[in-house]
């Protein structure tokens, strides 16, 4: 009925892109960040100014990652080299923290000015999830993840949320490692072999295969679900609604 394997006794959500409409709003966030550094380097250097792509740069080098490796991603694909500086820096440094701080403020911004919204489709798996009696956790590279959760009014629907907070205090690698997924297995106590991974992101769903989940599920939500196949997700879906079809 939920479009899993009979072993599957856990369910392992991503959040932007898989539950609430959030991915667009973190591109944004990540586009506005990026070409004000992009366009000033230019200014200064003479170098071209070549903008960040929200759809091929977005998924190719920050979705699904901790906010400073996404940095460190995007600028590393443009042979930028920055100081890494410190999570205390303002978000004014052209440092790798200060750039993700800049990130962050904008994504807190736009969430705030615009609200969050949960794909409808999500919302009936999670409650048809919980009614089977699955259990259920949150896995976001986000430190706003609980934010995000109360804004779209879902946060009741998850027993374990492992989020960028979690992760800086336990020190877990950020996707494409499984470390965050193999830490919401453990807190709800089954084995990565009976919990299913349902990721929008590559990394995300990279991260699911490498833990040797039972089953990794790729949300499209973008027209790319040839690579999510290519980076190891089991299944393919538009939208979490179609796994609810007889």
């Amino acid at each position: 009925m939920l479009g899993l394997p009979s072993p599957i006794r856990a369910c392992l959500f991503d959040l932007d892109g898989v539950l609430t409409q959030t991915a667009k709003v973190h591109a944004a966030a990540w586009k506005q960040m990026f070409d004000a550094f992009l366009a000033a380097r230019s200014a200064r250097t003479g170098e071209p100014f070549v903008p960040f792509d929200p759809v091929d740069d977005y998924n190719e080098y920050v979705d699904g990652m901790p906010r400073y490796d996404g940095v460190r991603s995007f600028l590393a694909s443009r042979g930028i080299v920055l100081p890494e500086g410190t999570p205390d820096d303002p978000p004014e440094a052209e440092t790798v923290c200060g750039l993700g701080n800049r990130k962050n403020e904008l994504v807190l911004a736009l969430i705030r000015s615009q609200g969050v919204e949960a794909y409808w489709g999500s919302v009936l798996y999670l409650r048809a999830a919980r009614d089977a009696g699955l259990r259920r956790a949150v896995v976001s590279a986000s430190a706003n993840a609980g934010e995000v959760l109360e804004a779209a009014r879902i946060d009741d629907l998850f027993e374990v949320r492992i989020d960028g907070i979690v992760a800086e205090r336990e020190h877990l690698n950020g996707k494409p490692a499984p470390d965050t997924f193999l830490a919401a297995a453990r807190a709800l106590e089954v084995r990565p072999g009976q919990a299913a991974v349902f990721e929008d992101a590559l990394a995300g769903v990279a991260a699911g295969r490498a833990g040797h989940f039972g089953f990794v599920i790729g949300v499209d939500r973008v027209g790319h679900a040839d690579a999510l196949r290519q980076h190891g997700a089991d299944r393919v879906v538009s939208d979490l609604g179609e796994l609810l079809d007889p």
